[in-house]
């Protein structure tokens, strides 16, 4: 995540800002620019122009502004009253029922900087109101929407992500997280792993990618459904650290995929934070050895070799959980990287990259 300045005054502000605590000027996020920017309200109403740009172009907020679950812009000639993070929307919570709009919330937190990401690498964002067969859309139930006994399943098919809005609640996200074993449960994790479903669609699958891709992550023609059964009677082999992310990416080939791809999320946006904030990892008891010096002068997503990423970021996790650690919090991210799944995530890097060169060879 880059670090945002307010426009008018540069104070320093965060993504979900709607106004600057210096200056108090509204705020919005334009996404041609990918900038969090300070708005000038028109005597019409609900439009804005950005500060210093002039009057020429008018923006409003997206519609979902009025719930405060969006803080994006949309030009006001664009026909359209939601930005292109809420366009993905097909269904969301009953805002009626008690709670539903703190989860709601909660979920476009999440789902916004997911966009963001995505934006940065480059890669298409197509609603599927734009494209019904190659596009994206979220559906957030309640289990209260099933028929009595039946719970919401999130998951990805075909383009359309469901979340179950339970994920968003802290104390159910932390018992489901503890039932099934796991290290490591968040809303954002959530997102990341399901829309590497829909990229492993748009980049892999059908493409002169799936050699190389069955080579380092299995053939995905093996039976889902048996696949799954097999994890949950019998569990990961032994020997799962030194192949997979995590013992859930050993279920099938697109589980590998899925949650590798979570995991390279993780670590762009993470580098992207700690480069915008100047950050070096430099431990005063390490020896040259043990490679736990960093500095973290490079963006990563302009970053083309993934060995130059992976130096940046195994010391700068390795001070993340030790801060973690001196808090009383559990590692912020309790995982080991072996030499295997550093050539898959190095897999996705280049997969990532080639499809930004041909997006922006298309659009020339």
């Amino acid at each position: 995540m880059k670090l945002f300045k307010c426009t008018h005054c540069g104070q320093v502000v965060y993504f979900e800002n709607t106004q600057c605590e210096q200056c108090q000027y509204p705020l919005g996020f334009d996404v041609p620019s990918q900038q969090l920017v300070a708005l000038e309200q028109q005597a019409e109403g609900q439009r804005f122009t950005q500060y210093g740009q002039g009057t020429n172009t008018t923006y409003t907020y997206c519609a979902n502004h009025t719930h405060n679950v969006c803080n994006w812009l949309v030009p006001a000639n664009s026909g359209s009253e939601f930005c292109l993070a809420c366009q993905l929307n097909r269904t969301i919570p009953k805002l009626s029922e008690p709670g539903h709009i703190a989860r709601w919330h909660n979920l476009e937190q999440a789902k916004h900087r997911l966009v963001f990401s995505l934006l940065q690498l480059g890669l298409p964002v197509i609603s599927k109101t734009e494209n019904e067969e190659t596009g994206l859309a979220f559906d957030f139930l309640a289990n209260e929407q099933k028929p009595e006994g039946e719970k919401v399943m999130t998951g990805h098919d075909n383009g359309l992500i469901t979340i179950n809005i339970a994920e968003a609640d802290s104390v159910e996200r932390e018992m489901a997280r503890k039932s099934m074993d796991e290290v490591y449960r968040t809303v954002l994790g959530h997102f990341r792993h399901e829309v590497g479903h829909y990229y492993w669609e748009r980049l892999i699958e059908n493409t002169p990618w799936i050699d190389e891709y069955r080579q380092l992550f299995g053939d995905e023609q093996e039976d889902y459904g048996e696949a799954l059964k097999k994890h949950y009677d019998q569990g990961p082999p032994a020997d799962w650290a030194e192949h997979y992310i995590s013992a859930y990416a050993t279920t099938h080939s697109w589980e590998d995929w899925a949650e590798t791809w979570a995991h390279y999320l993780h670590i762009m946006d993470t580098l992207q934070t700690a480069y915008a904030f100047g950050l070096s990892v430099n431990p005063l008891r390490a020896t040259d050895d043990q490679n736990l010096d960093a500095a973290i002068t490079t963006d990563p997503y302009h970053v083309e070799d993934f060995n130059r990423i992976m130096e940046m970021w195994l010391p700068l996790s390795f001070a993340m959980n030790s801060l973690n650690r001196s808090m009383g919090q559990p590692d912020s991210y309790p995982f080991i990287i072996g030499p295997e799944v550093v050539h898959k995530l190095a897999f996705i890097h280049r997969v990532c990259r080639q499809a930004k060169a041909d997006a922006l060879k298309s659009a020339a």
